[in-house]
């Protein structure tokens, strides 16, 4: 039990790994996205995601080539974080800006990008 709610507020204490928790809250997304939306390096966001599935805040799913991440609270301390977190950062600038960059973000678009290099 402790060892759940420390995992999950180690997630809820980093600006990042908010911010994906936030974008999450609107629809599954893969790693390409995240990156984008939040201007990490892929690898960055999937050691974030890595510490969020072992805290019980996120799962994934295959879908064709791309692997999709949404939430999915598996203990008490993610649910109520979860649901408490509708709530917070909305007017956050940081958050606004990332929910407006979202609308940008097109998988194969972003796909094709990358193997152009």
């Amino acid at each position: 039990m402790m060892k759940d709610l420390e995992l999950v507020f180690s997630c809820f204490a980093d600006k990042n790994r908010l911010r994906i928790l936030k974008l999450l809250q609107k629809q599954k997304m893969c790693v390409c996205e995240l990156a984008f939306v939040l201007g990490l390096t892929q690898p960055s966001i999937s050691r974030h995601l890595k510490k969020m599935r072992r805290a019980g805040l996120i799962n994934s799913e295959q879908d064709g080539f791309w692997t999709n991440y949404y939430l999915a609270p598996k203990n008490m301390y993610a649910i109520k974080l979860l649901e408490n977190l509708k709530e917070w950062l909305n007017d956050d600038t940081i958050i606004i800006s990332d929910l407006e960059r979202l609308k940008q973000a097109d998988r194969q678009r972003l796909y094709n990008r990358e193997c152009d290099r």
